[in-house]
């Protein structure tokens, strides 16, 4: 089987843009994926500017971009901050992808490669892996380490992968990365996973958008739960 690589999916277009504002716009796209900048936290320049080491310059262009990422939303007289996590929102952006990412199961039961399931296969290993030797935490990755993007790009329908691997990627990451804490949620999720690669390697269109959607409603389900009753 082949060795899965890790690459960055289009929407990471500056993960190769080596200047000041695309690097500073990587780390804190990241540190607002995994919470390390808190959804709703505003955005302090000054205290930025100093921790990334650039100048207000590059730092404003990165805060520009996180904002057409939907990672940011800039008010009037109040500054750029996170996007909060509310309710409706994350049930909106969840309902889109249940219907995309449905299609594209759908689709990569026709188009995918033997060499992309056989990669598929290989991720779920990896991933089980992670699960086992760190307590139940599912891995969250990104590229050709995140189990939906492999199935999407398999797919071959380049405006699925704009959607999904493009505008609205790394807003989807951040809301998954909140469910990735549910341990209950995260073994299910790799059971899913399995069954998900079943039906693409039976080429079963039908049951692939079905487990697809139903992967996803569940997702969906964990995280309303989380911001209603749980969320501090």
């Amino acid at each position: 089987m082949n060795e899965i690589k890790q690459s960055s999916p289009p929407a990471t277009s500056n993960s190769e843009d080596n200047t000041l504002s695309g690097q500073t716009t990587i780390a804190l796209r990241e540190a607002i994926v995994t919470g390390q900048i808190l959804p709703g936290e505003k955005l302090n320049e000054p205290k930025l500017a100093k921790q990334h080491s650039v100048s207000r310059g590059p730092l404003r262009e990165a805060i520009r971009r996180l904002v057409s990422m939907g990672l940011v939303e800039h008010k009037p007289h109040v500054g750029a901050s996170v996007i909060p996590l509310e309710v409706n929102r994350v049930i909106e952006l969840y309902e889109v992808r249940e219907a995309l990412e449905g299609m594209a199961a759908s689709l990569a039961a026709t188009h995918m490669s033997e060499e992309g399931i056989g990669e598929l296969k290989q991720l779920l290993e990896l991933h089980r892996q992670h699960y086992q030797d760190n307590s139940g935490e599912y891995m969250q990755a990104e590229g050709d380490f995140d189990f939906h993007y492999l199935i999407i790009k398999g797919s071959g329908n380049a405006l699925l992968t704009q959607q999904l691997c493009n505008e609205l990627y790394h807003l989807i990451r951040m809301f998954r990365f909140q469910t990735s804490r549910f341990k209950a949620r995260s073994n299910r999720a790799l059971v899913e996973h399995e069954q998900l690669i079943y039906a693409i390697e039976n080429r079963d269109s039908a049951l692939a958008e079905m487990l697809m959607r139903r992967h996803i409603s569940r997702a969906k389900e964990s995280i309303r739960t989380y911001l209603t009753t749980e969320k501090p």
